[in-house]
């Protein structure tokens, strides 16, 4: 009796991690698909804030309430400060994510509709993975790539279908976001897998201080705003809820369940941010959308079982 309770106790200890891993992997998922959530309001949240406030003193005035939040936790818990290799990576996310893309694409919004700058979070999946590869060293299956590609070709399709079809110049400023953005979610999954995802958002946000205040100085002094609710509102959003809260979860489940597959849950923001488009802003919905969010859906699945 005592060699064969000994001899299971192998067994039982590999059962356990395998669930520990198991619970730790859906932990991850659920993290990583809270922060699409958030991030799917950021466009419609913007074209509010856009109501009130241009879109320099946007860009910066966001960024410092977030930096508020972000600063008042991490003295609040004295967290020191991060090792000095890490501050590079640091750099590049506060350059990608809190800077670049905020910045590109409400400049991009002023002309462009949201269905159309969803264009750029249904490339940003793939490109996601791509720089992954390249930055990180994850090689994904042939599986995944291929349910990838096709989950980015549906939400390319029914994105530039949903807006008519007609390219505008705001494109230049959604493909460079979509570079930088890629860039910021690289660096970022990396470090969250040494600090807490809510310290790398937090140094990042920390570290663009001295850009974006002078920033806000400039152009709150040339810009008009407007207290409207919906302008206060967006800022409110896009300020905590994206640019903070969002990105922490965000981190958070990239650094349980790996970058590339963190990426594809984001195959379904573009058709999340046109749900909201439609119920906040008023712009019209085609049928279109239940066939591919149904697509999408499956790409996702497969994406989420592939190895590699």
């Amino acid at each position: 009796m005592r060699a064969q309770s000994s001899a299971t106790a192998p067994t039982r200890i590999a059962v356990g991690a395998a669930s520990a891993g198991s619970g730790g992997a859906s932990s991850g998922t659920v993290q990583a698909a809270l922060g699409v959530v958030a991030f799917s309001l950021t466009f419609p949240a913007t074209a509010w804030g856009l109501e009130g406030f241009g879109p320099w003193s946007l860009i910066a005035v966001r960024s410092i309430l977030a930096a508020a939040v972000a600063g008042t936790c991490l003295l609040a818990l004295r967290v020191a400060p991060p090792e000095r290799r890490h501050w590079p990576g640091l750099a590049v996310v506060g350059a990608g994510v809190v800077l670049g893309f905020p910045l590109l694409t409400t400049l991009a919004l002023r002309t462009s509709t949201t269905a159309h700058a969803a264009v750029v979070v249904g490339l940003l999946p793939l490109t996601t993975a791509l720089l992954s590869a390249l930055r990180v060293g994850t090689r994904p299956s042939r599986t995944f790539w291929i349910a990838a590609l096709a989950g980015a070709a549906a939400v390319i399709a029914f994105t530039v279908q949903q807006s008519g079809g007609a390219l505008t110049s705001a494109d230049a400023y959604l493909f460079a976001a979509l570079l930088v953005c890629a860039a910021g979610y690289t660096e970022g999954g990396r470090l969250a897998r040494v600090m807490p995802g809510w310290q790398v958002i937090g140094w990042a946000l920390a570290l663009c201080l001295p850009v974006t205040v002078p920033m806000a100085a400039v152009a709150l002094s040339y810009e008009p705003v407007h207290w409207t609710a919906h302008g206060v509102t967006g800022l409110l959003w896009v300020a905590i809820g994206s640019q903070f809260l969002g990105l922490v979860v965000w981190y958070r489940g990239m650094a349980a369940i790996g970058i590339p597959k963190a990426s594809q849950l984001q195959l379904a923001q573009p058709l999340l941010t046109l749900v909201w488009s439609v119920l906040l802003l008023g712009e019209h919905l085609t049928v279109a959308a239940p066939l591919t969010a149904a697509a999408v859906l499956v790409c996702i699945a497969v994406t989420q079982r592939a190895r590699g």
